[in-house]
């Protein structure tokens, strides 16, 4: 009799635990993922520049098997999934290169646009070769950028986007700090570094209310990256590289995924 009771006690504790990590596996799936198609939209830190492992055929776009949107796809394995993001994409290119893969079906839209639109390579170049002064003065003219002329661009591409695929969640997300503050670091000046921090903010400031303004998510990525700034020890940004220019500042492999695809499973 009591060994009846122990198989029936142990069996029901093993249907209860297969049941709950059951569960458990199905909760971890965004219901995205089964309503619709996945579409990633962006620049350089949407294809995965400086993550390496690069798609062959994306070309010159270098989109990475490592950058967030493709471990978004293998993760969650959507109805379908185009990865459409490309280096140097300004928000211009992603309204003429982009989009083709919106319709009524998509269920999830991400993004990482405006970065080159402000001139980010320019304010590193100059911020890299030139004074304080000479940053500085850069950085507010970037600045007066995304104050004046960016918001109508975002803006144009988000409408765009709303248009293509109208029952989609749209996620807009944002870059890093680059560097850890207080620390000894060889390179930029504590004045560039906290400049350029604070240039970080300004974007990423414009771009929440923009995407609020259209009904999108924000995924804020400076909390992630929190203590894995250039600078940190435990970088998850390339610094300055001169043997291969390109990957500078952008996110490692770790850095899109434990950086951005964290942001993106939150918001999604």
């Amino acid at each position: 009799m009591r060994r009846s009771r122990l198989v029936v006690f142990v069996s029901s504790l093993l249907l209860a635990v297969g049941t709950a990590l059951t569960g458990a596996s199905a909760a971890q799936a965004s219901p995205l993922a089964a309503a619709g198609g996945y579409v990633a939209l962006g620049d350089s830190y949407s294809s995965g520049v400086g993550a390496d492992s690069y798609i062959s055929s994306s070309g010159d776009c270098k989109r990475s098997t490592k950058a967030y949107p493709y471990l978004w796809n293998a993760a969650h394995a959507p109805a379908s999934f185009t990865f459409a993001a490309c280096s140097g994409a300004r928000t211009g290119d992603v309204l003429a290169n982009q989009l083709g893969g919106l319709n009524s079906s998509t269920g999830l839209v991400s993004i990482t646009v405006g970065g080159n639109d402000a001139g980010f390579a320019d304010v590193m170049t100059t911020c890299v070769t030139g004074s304080d002064s000479t940053c500085l003065n850069r950085i507010n003219t970037a600045k007066a950028y995304v104050d004046s002329t960016l918001p109508g661009k975002l803006d144009s591409v988000y409408s765009a986007i709303r248009a293509k695929a109208p029952g989609a969640r749209v996620v807009v997300i944002g870059y890093p700090r680059f560097y850890k503050l207080g620390t000894v670091c060889v390179g930029l000046s504590e004045t560039k570094r906290s400049a350029i921090n604070n240039a970080a903010d300004h974007l990423n400031t414009a771009l929440a209310k923009r995407a609020a303004a259209h009904g999108y998510a924000f995924g804020d990525v400076r909390t992630t990256f929190a203590g894995h700034e250039i600078c940190s020890g435990s970088s998850w940004l390339h610094s300055l590289n001169w043997l291969n220019i390109g990957v500078s500042y952008h996110p490692t492999a770790s850095g899109q995924s434990g950086g951005y695809l964290p942001v993106l499973n939150s918001a999604a």
